[in-house]
Order: C-alpha cells, then sequence, then structure tokens
C-alpha cells in the first residue's frame, strides 16, 4: 500500500495548516494538549510522506509534553516531518526543538502571530504551509 502524501496533526494551529494544505489528512482538535491528542487518536496509522504536527500549546499544569511528544513521533512513520513551534510557552517551544532535533526533524517558527500571540494570521497560516512543502 502507498502512503498517504501528507498528514497534519495536533491542535487548533494544525487545522488552520490544513486550510492551506487540503491535500493533507488531518488528525487534529482546537484546544487539545498533547496528552489528549495521544489519547484520542492512539492506533491511528500515522504514516505519510510528510507529517506536520502542531503540540504543545495547549499543555499546562501536570502535562509531561516531553515524554507525550516523544511518544506521539514513535509512532510516525514518514520522509520528512515538520514540527511548528508553540509560540506562546518558551518552555514547551524548547521541547519541541529538543524531539524535533533528536528524530532530526524540521522546525517552523510561527512569524505572523494574530493579536491573541499564539495563532497565526492568514498570512502566517499560507506562510506555514507552504513552508511545509
Amino acid at each position: 500500500s502507498c502512503m498517504i502524501d501528507c498528514l497534519v496533526i495536533g491542535d487548533s494551529i494544525a487545522v488552520g495548516v490544513q486550510q492551506f494544505r487540503q491535500e493533507c489528512a488531518i488528525y487534529a482538535k482546537v484546544g487539545i494538549n498533547s496528552r489528549d491528542w495521544n489519547n484520542k487518536f492512539i492506533g491511528k496509522d500515522l504514516r505519510a510522506n510528510t507529517v506536520i504536527i502542531s503540540l504543545g500549546s495547549n499543555d499546562a499544569g501536570n502535562i509531561k509534553t516531553a515524554a507525550e511528544l516523544n511518544e506521539l513521533r514513535q509512532s510516525v512513520t514518514s520522509k520528512k516531518v515538520v514540527w511548528i513551534l508553540p509560540s506562546n510557552n518558551s518552555d514547551k517551544r524548547d521541547i519541541v526543538k529538543f524531539i524535533a532535533e533528536k528524530y532530526g526533524d524540521m522546525v517552523l517558527g510561527v512569524n505572523q502571530l494574530s493579536k491573541d500571540g499564539v495563532h497565526p494570521t492568514v498570512a502566517g497560516y499560507k506562510e506555514l504551509a507552504s513552508n511545509t512543502k
């Protein structure tokens, strides 16, 4: 069976990126944290030529972001994995960078943030989408 070309996984930012990469399959939910993502989408086939991940922005309190993202990453089979860095939390951003580095993945920061300081603007989403290609 041939792998799907592209898969977007994660939170509301993943949902937004997929609006501009509609050829991509998607497993994402607005507001979801990394632990809940792992619990909700457990057992899903995460094989694709390109996998785009946005998680960590909604992780608070007792969520072990590094462990959750590492567990997720171990289930991903892909030629190319792109992580979108959380804009709202430098600790979570560092964790995402660490996991990405461990697996030799690519990271993208959000250059054009909306006023909430978390989500990209429309232009920001378009830029992320084109940079994942």
